[in-house]
């Protein structure tokens, strides 16, 4: 337990893969939950926790409400399955920002490279320019506008911005959606990129522990922080299938490459394909964030050894056996992680 003992966390999007993580390793560093749903007890029966409240991030005034006595708003929350983001991503982000002004909370976002197109990779720095090439790029972009714009108000803010996410509790990501099969044996990979091509992943519970380290710092911070994460860098394209093979224990596993050529034939009845579709180009050249920036704020990452990282990933999958001595361990990313720097 810190000295943020007696501080609460306002979390938007607490039932989400981030939201969920940072909620958890805020809670583990002495903070106290509140968390607004939509139904807030079926919410509650899952994570009884936290403090639950009934509302909706697309209502200014139950941001408001839910904000009263918090000094950090985690904006976490996004359109349920990827539908109308053009409708409700920036009136959520707005209401978090009037919410944050007049309570003097921070605010705290999880970051994309979706803001950012092929202009410029290979290296993404936190002052790189956003030229997003899709519909949804352009309104992350706009949200971080709106951010940047926020400390005129009085309002500071950090971004957090990682690769493709994996890790228990993490959904809609490539991870467990593209490469591998929920709910069976890993028997086949289904890779995205080419082999020659890096890629950058984040493991979930390292990206929350990153986030409550620059939280714990917010007062020494610029009053619009951005941080870039380095992650896990697969620099050839084959590391990452290379840890699940091992993990899986399966010397003789398969690697096929992703149907990008079906996606315009299905992707316009499936939300998620549509986005993967979208982002194809992310994965057609390297793509590598430095954490210059954040070692200097915080010190060395938080990193979990990338087979313990997949090992819990595909336990919290269902594609391996159950291992009760490792469900006495600490968390990966909460307690014992090794760290990088760069």
């Amino acid at each position: 337990m810190t000295s943020e003992a007696t501080q609460t966390a306002l979390i938007l999007g607490a039932t989400g893969g981030i939201g969920g993580a940072v909620a958890r390793t805020l809670q583990a560093r002495g903070w106290a939950i509140r968390a607004l749903n939509r139904d807030a007890t079926k919410a509650a029966a899952r994570a009884p926790g936290y403090e639950w409240l009934q509302g909706d991030a697309m209502n200014a005034g139950d941001v408001l409400a839910a904000a009263q006595g918090a000094s950090l708003i985690v904006h976490a929350v996004n359109p349920a399955g990827y539908r109308n983001w053009g409708t409700l991503v920036l009136p959520m982000i707005d209401n978090t920002i009037a919410a944050a002004r007049e309570t003097g909370a921070t605010v705290l976002l999880p970051g994309t490279i979706y803001n950012f197109g092929p202009d410029a990779f290979p290296l993404l720095h936190e002052t790189s320019p956003q030229n997003p090439v899709t519909a949804k790029g352009g309104i992350r972009a706009e949200m971080e506008r709106r951010l940047e714009a926020a400390p005129q108000q009085g309002v500071r803010v950090i971004v957090v911005r990682a690769g493709d996410f994996f890790g228990p509790g993490a959904a809609n990501n490539w991870f467990s959606q593209g490469l591998i099969t929920p709910g069976k044996p890993v028997a086949t990979v289904t890779y995205p990129g080419r082999k020659g091509i890096g890629h950058q992943w984040a493991y979930l519970p390292d990206v929350a522990e990153t986030m409550a380290r620059l939280v714990d710092r917010r007062e020494t911070l610029p009053p619009f922080a951005v941080f870039h994460m380095q992650g896990f860098w697969d620099d050839d394209g084959t590391r990452m299938v290379a840890a699940i093979r091992r993990v899986s224990g399966n010397p003789v596993l398969k690697v096929k490459s992703f149907p990008w050529w079906l996606m315009p034939f299905v992707s316009p009845f499936v939300p998620f394909l549509r986005e993967l579709r979208e982002m194809r180009y992310i994965w057609q050249e390297p793509l590598r964030m430095p954490n210059d920036r954040l070692v200097a704020a915080i010190g060395a990452e938080p990193w979990t050894p990338i087979d313990e990282a997949v090992r819990a990933s595909l336990a919290a999958l269902g594609c391996l056996p159950p291992d009760p001595a490792r469900a006495q361990r600490p968390a990966p990313g909460l307690g014992e992680t090794n760290e990088v720097t760069a």
